[in-house]
C-alpha cells in the first residue's frame, strides 16, 4: 500500500493514470457531441398536429416529419375544436356530444384530464401564458373559462347567441368570440372576465383569429345573407374596418408575422390567400373537390399551413412560401374531421435555435479545437 502511494505522488505533483487521461479524453469528445447536437436543435423537431375525428369520436395525431397519422387518442362525443398549449405539453379538445373537454399529454399522447364546460362546447383557445382556456359553448351562449393548471371552470361568461369561435389576443388581454346566430363578435376583458363590447359582423360568424401584432380581429362569416365575408376588425376602436368578400368561409388563420390571411372556403374546396395590408386577394389553392376544408392551422414558424377536409377526411399540408399543397396525411375513412383553432403543436423546445450556416460550423469547430489544445497544454505542463 505505502508503495503505492509514494509512486503516486512525485514532489508533490499528482500524477494522473492513463485510465484517467482516456476518461477524460472520452468526456471532451462528449461534450463536443452535446454541443454540436445542441446547434443542430430545432432543426426537424416535430410540430405535431391533432385532428379531431366528429364522427370517430378520436384525435389523430398527424407527423409533420412524415404527414401519417402516428396514433389516434380516444376522446369524449363528437369532438370539434381543438387547441394546443403554448409549451406544446398539452392538447385540448372540445367534444359537442358529451359537453366537456378532453386534455391530452402530447408525450405519452393519453388523455390525463376530462372537464365538464356548458352545453354544446365548439370552440377553444388558450392564452399566451397558458393558464387560461376559453371554450365557446354554443348552445348555452356562453364561454367557460378554465384554470389549465387545476384543469377546473374558474368562470362563466355569457355572450350572444350560438357561441362558434374564439380567439385570444396576443398580450392576452382580450378574447374575441364570435355569435353565429347574431352575426356578432363579442369582446372579453380577460381580467375581469366580463363582455366589453359587441360588434357586428356578418352572419353565420364563425372562426375568428388574431393578427400577432395586436392591430387586427378576423372573422370568417359563412351565412349566405349578409356573409361569404370576412370581416376586419380594429381592436383599438373595436370596429369593422374593412371587409372581405369570399365564397362561405368557414376557417381562418393569420401568419406569425401578420402580413398574410388564410381563409378556408367549403363549398369551393379552396384556400384564399389575402394581403393583410391590402385585403387583396394573392393567391388561390385548389383542393381535390368534395375536400369540404373545415379548419386551418399554421405552424408557429408560418412555414407551413395544415388544412382539415372534412369530406375526404384528409389533411393538406400547403408550404406558404409557395402556397402549394406539399403532402396530404389520410385519416380514417368517413371520421369527418371539423377541427378548427390552433391544432398544431409547437415544436419542443419552444426556444428558437439558429442552424449555424457553414462558415459557422467552421468557426465553431476551429473554437473547439483551440480550447481543446489549450486544455491539452494546461495538462501536460502540470504533468512534467
Amino acid at each position: 500500500m505505502g508503495a503505492t502511494v509514494i509512486n503516486s505522488f512525485r514532489a508533490g505533483r499528482a500524477i494522473v493514470p492513463a485510465i484517467s487521461r482516456r476518461s477524460s479524453l472520452r468526456r471532451s469528445l462528449t461534450w463536443v457531441v452535446g454541443l454540436l447536437a445542441l446547434a443542430w436543435s430545432g432543426v426537424a423537431l416535430a410540430q405535431n398536429a391533432y385532428v379531431a375525428g366528429v364522427n370517430t369520436n378520436d384525435v389523430s395525431v398527424v407527423s409533420s416529419l412524415s404527414n401519417s397519422v402516428l396514433t389516434t387518442v380516444s376522446v369524449g362525443t363528437s369532438p370539434y375544436g381543438v387547441a394546443v398549449s403554448p409549451d406544446g405539453s398539452r392538447a385540448y379538445v372540445v367534444n359537442n356530444g358529451s359537453n366537456n373537454v378532453s386534455v391530452i399529454n402530447t408525450t405519452t399522447n393519453g388523455v390525463v384530464a376530462t372537464i365538464s364546460v356548458g352545453a354544446g362546447p365548439l370552440g377553444i383557445a388558450i392564452s399566451p401564458n397558458g393558464a387560461r382556456a376559453y371554450v365557446t359553448n354554443d348552445q348555452a351562449g356562453a364561454v367557460s373559462v378554465i384554470d389549465t393548471a387545476s384543469n377546473t371552470v374558474v368562470a362563466t361568461v355569457p355572450v350572444g347567441s350560438g357561441p362558434y369561435g374564439v380567439a385570444v389576443s396576443a398580450d392576452g388581454s382580450r378574447a374575441y368570440v364570435s355569435n353565429f346566430n347574431n352575426g356578432t363578435v363579442s369582446v372579453i376583458n380577460t381580467a375581469t372576465n366580463s363582455v366589453i363590447t359587441t360588434i357586428s359582423v356578418g352572419s353565420g360568424a364563425s372562426d375568428v383569429a388574431t393578427s400577432l401584432d395586436g392591430t387586427r380581429v378576423y372573422v370568417a362569416n359563412a351565412g349566405n345573407a349578409g356573409g361569404n365575408s370576412v370581416s376586419v376588425i380594429n381592436t383599438a376602436t373595436n370596429t369593422v374596418v374593412s371587409t372581405i368578400l369570399t365564397a362561405n368561409p368557414v376557417a381562418v388563420a393569420v401568419s406569425p408575422n401578420s402580413s398574410r390571411v388564410y381563409v378556408a372556403n367549403q363549398s369551393s374546396n379552396a384556400v384564399s390567400v389575402f394581403n393583410a395590408a391590402t385585403n387583396a386577394l394573392v393567391a388561390t389553392i385548389p383542393l381535390a373537390i368534395s375536400s369540404a376544408p373545415s379548419g386551418l392551422s399554421l405552424t408557429p414558424d408560418g412555414l407551413r399551413l395544415y388544412v382539415v377536409n372534412q369530406g375526404t377526411s384528409k389533411v393538406d399540408v400547403i408550404d406558404t412560401a409557395t402556397n402549394l399543397i406539399v403532402a396530404t396525411a389520410t385519416l380514417a375513412p368517413g371520421s369527418g374531421p371539423s377541427t378548427f383553432g390552433q391544432f398544431v403543436r409547437p415544436a419542443a423546445p419552444t426556444v428558437a435555435v439558429a442552424v449555424p450556416t457553414l462558415s459557422e460550423w467552421a468557426m465553431i469547430l476551429l473554437g473547439l479545437m483551440l480550447a481543446g489544445g489549450a486544455a491539452l497544454m494546461i495538462q501536460r505542463r502540470r504533468l512534467a
